[in-house]
């Protein structure tokens, strides 16, 4: 069970949001780069961020180039998972690949601040401070090893194949 606070942003957060281009020669410096995660949607977000944390978004969450520090500075900034009505493609793939849970679900009802509860497992997000029980699509089995391993590299390190 992922327990947090969300911090919701609306439709069409893309990937030069969460890590904007002007700051390209923070690449090789990942937790430098964090610093900075999601400052051109929220300035502050960084700052308040905590470690078990939910990034709740509207539609198309993370459209924009392929760049995989995207879903790995979120996920360095201590969020524990993405829930947005719908994913790029691209972020999806890099997220999961990376360790960090992407779920699909209406976001509507939840606001920023507000405590959840999510069961990868069981599908679903209980809203603690309105009452709310959401679901999202499970997470195939195969999602749910490699995410369990913290990514797709850690998994194949540790299990030698690509047996699921």
């Amino acid at each position: 069970m992922l327990k947090g606070r969300a911090f919701k942003f609306g439709d069409n957060t893309s990937t030069d949001h969460i890590t904007p281009g002007r700051l390209a020669h923070l690449r090789s410096n990942l937790p430098e780069l964090a610093k900075h995660v999601l400052e051109d949607a929220d300035p502050t977000f960084a700052s308040r961020v905590k470690k078990g944390d939910f990034v709740v978004a509207g539609s198309n969450f993370g459209l924009g180039s392929s760049r995989e520090h995207a879903p790995l500075v979120i996920k360095m900034a201590g969020v524990s998972a993405v829930l947005a009505k719908s994913v790029a493609r691209i972020f999806f793939r890099n997220a999961i690949n990376l360790g960090l849970p992407v779920l699909i679900c209406d976001t509507d009802g939840i606001n920023d601040g507000d405590t959840l509860e999510v069961d990868l497992a069981g599908g679903t997000v209980n809203d603690v401070t309105n009452g709310q029980q959401l679901t999202f699509g499970k997470l195939p089995e195969v999602m749910l090893k490699i995410l369990g391993e913290g990514g797709l590299l850690p998994y194949i390190q540790k299990h030698g194949d690509f047996k699921l």
